[in-house]
């Protein structure tokens, strides 16, 4: 496999902005297993601002689908502060997280970030991520700043998290290399760990 082409060295950092409801139902799905839901986030790359996106990530029957657009930076302050008008835009995702904003008071809840290493294989479209340093931290109003105080970790130092995606299939070879009986699959939810973290409830995760 070779590295992502949008990878700068060995790795690159993700810093995403979760929302919730009043009564936390995106967390408690997480935690019920509930087998259709969403989140929503906000998602920037490293500090810079520069590119803002809005995601909305669904799961269904353990697939996943993810539906995005691009987000101004007068956009997302306001979102920040709680005081973006409503009005429909240009983009659906947009539009959709409008309507959910509105009708279910999503309000900001965590900053989750992590640095990635990702490899990529353009058969079956397989993409293998190795995400490290995951943390979180309730300055949610920093998230567009250089520097976020008070980051809390997520998992124990040298644990790691690796995902791996792909469309039609996954080739042979790469399933091969999976086969290992020290790995084993597991749902993980940045999120809803991030969350728990803040909270001082950490679960047991070795």
């Amino acid at each position: 496999m070779t590295p992502d082409i949008h990878q700068n060295g060995s790795s690159y950092e993700i810093r995403s902005l979760y929302f919730d409801d009043l009564t936390d139902s995106c967390m408690c799905e997480n935690e019920a297993g509930v087998d259709q839901r969403e989140k929503y986030r906000i998602r920037i790359y490293g500090s810079d601002s520069a590119l803002i996106r809005l995601e909305i990530k669904e799961k269904l029957h353990t697939l996943t689908r993810k539906e995005s657009c691009p987000l101004s930076k007068d956009c997302c302050r306001l979102l920040l502060n709680n005081s973006l008008p409503f009005y429909i835009g240009a983009d659906a995702p947009f539009n959709r997280f409008q309507l959910q904003r509105c009708c279910r008071l999503l309000q900001p809840k965590i900053i989750i970030a992590y640095e990635r290493s990702a490899f990529v294989c353009s058969s079956g479209n397989v993409r293998i991520t190795f995400d490290r340093n995951i943390r979180a931290s309730k300055n949610c109003f920093q998230f567009l700043d250089k520097q976020v105080d008070n980051w809390i970790p997520i998992l124990p130092t040298g644990v790691h998290v690796l995902e791996v995606k792909y469309d039609e299939f996954l080739p042979e070879s790469i399933a091969q290399q999976l086969e290992i009986r020290k790995l084993f699959q597991t749902s993980f939810s940045k999120y809803y760990l991030g969350r728990l973290a803040a909270e001082g409830s950490f679960p047991s995760l070795c």
